[in-house]
């Protein structure tokens, strides 16, 4: 178990991917991002190994949920700066998670 307070410091927040890139450095299957997240916060880069259930062309311009408070983590060549939410699906493949109504870039998830 976890504290409310332990929760409010996982710092999730609502974005939109604007470039997504093949990564063939990666270890497993996976796309460089780039996700906006407002002007408070700006751009940041992710690796997800989403290859499975996504084409490059249908994440451009998707809304997203991350963690944004993570510290950057090198993946062979390249520093991700946030972590996309999703749910596994019986094959452990990624579903990201999406907000269900249109929303803000930046928007705080709680």
């Amino acid at each position: 178990m976890i504290s409310w307070d332990d929760f409010e410091k996982i710092d999730m927040r609502a974005g939109t991917i604007i470039e997504v890139d093949d990564f063939p450095k990666a270890r497993k299957p996976a796309y460089k991002l780039t996700i906006d997240f407002g002007d408070e916060i700006g751009l940041k880069r992710s690796s997800a190994q989403v290859t499975v259930h996504y084409k490059k062309e249908e994440l451009l311009n998707r809304k997203v949920i991350a963690v944004i408070n993570f510290p950057p983590k090198q993946i062979a060549d390249f520093i991700s700066e946030c972590l996309l939410l999703g749910v596994y699906d019986e094959n452990k493949d990624v579903i990201l998670l999406q907000p269900e109504r249109p929303v803000k870039n930046g928007m705080r998830i709680g």
